[in-house]
């Protein structure tokens, strides 16, 4: 819940220096270094120094590292990039072996992520090309809710269909191989792209 709450907000010089405020109740001055670190270096520092202060709280290090990446590499949204790979024996290393960590980290994940926004993108524009094939009024607005959400129960759609009309949806959206069923059961099933 935390990573889809901080990749779902614009990131901003004072939200990042705020956030790391009131969680760490550290006073770290971003200002004074951005562009003086590589990125990657910027982002093991702020994960060091969040360990350092709060040395259990590594999901909270590891988004504020990301987000510190994300603000040193110009992005708008934080990518969880060192989040999904830096191992759990890296949060104990300290200076230049945390550093290496993540260096390894960010190699690893980027070309994950790079395979996975490409399929994303490919599974996203097929699913806006068999859109207008849907007989529901409300097809529309069910498949902007597809596209903006990682997985979704038939329910979620209940505010603009019946139950049964979401789940006819969502099944005949996996016929056409627009979407497809991550669970894997019968009951209580999640559809995403």
């Amino acid at each position: 819940m935390a990573w889809n709450g901080a990749t779902l907000r614009a990131l901003s010089e004072v939200d990042l220096i705020n956030s790391m405020r009131e969680s760490c109740a550290l006073e770290i001055e971003f200002r004074d270094k951005q562009g003086q670190d590589a990125p990657v270096v910027q982002a093991a520092g702020v994960l060091e120094m969040v360990l350092a202060d709060t040395p259990r709280a590594y999901s909270m290090a590891l988004i504020l590292a990301d987000a510190a990446l994300a603000r040193a590499m110009g992005w708008r949204y934080l990518i969880p990039l060192l989040g999904c790979a830096v191992p759990r024996v890296a949060l104990t290393a300290r200076g230049v072996d945390l550093r290496l960590f993540c260096h390894n980290a960010i190699v690893k994940s980027v070309a994950r992520a790079l395979s996975m926004a490409s399929e994303l993108s490919r599974r996203a524009a097929h699913l806006r090309q068999v859109a207008p094939r849907l007989r529901s009024k409300q097809a529309a607005q069910a498949v902007e809710i597809f596209l903006t959400r990682d997985a979704i129960a038939p329910s979620t759609l209940t505010a603009l269909m019946s139950d049964r009309a979401a789940r006819r949806l969502c099944d005949r959206l996996v016929s056409l191989s627009a979407l497809r069923e991550l669970t894997g059961r019968d009951t209580f099933r999640l559809y995403g792209l």
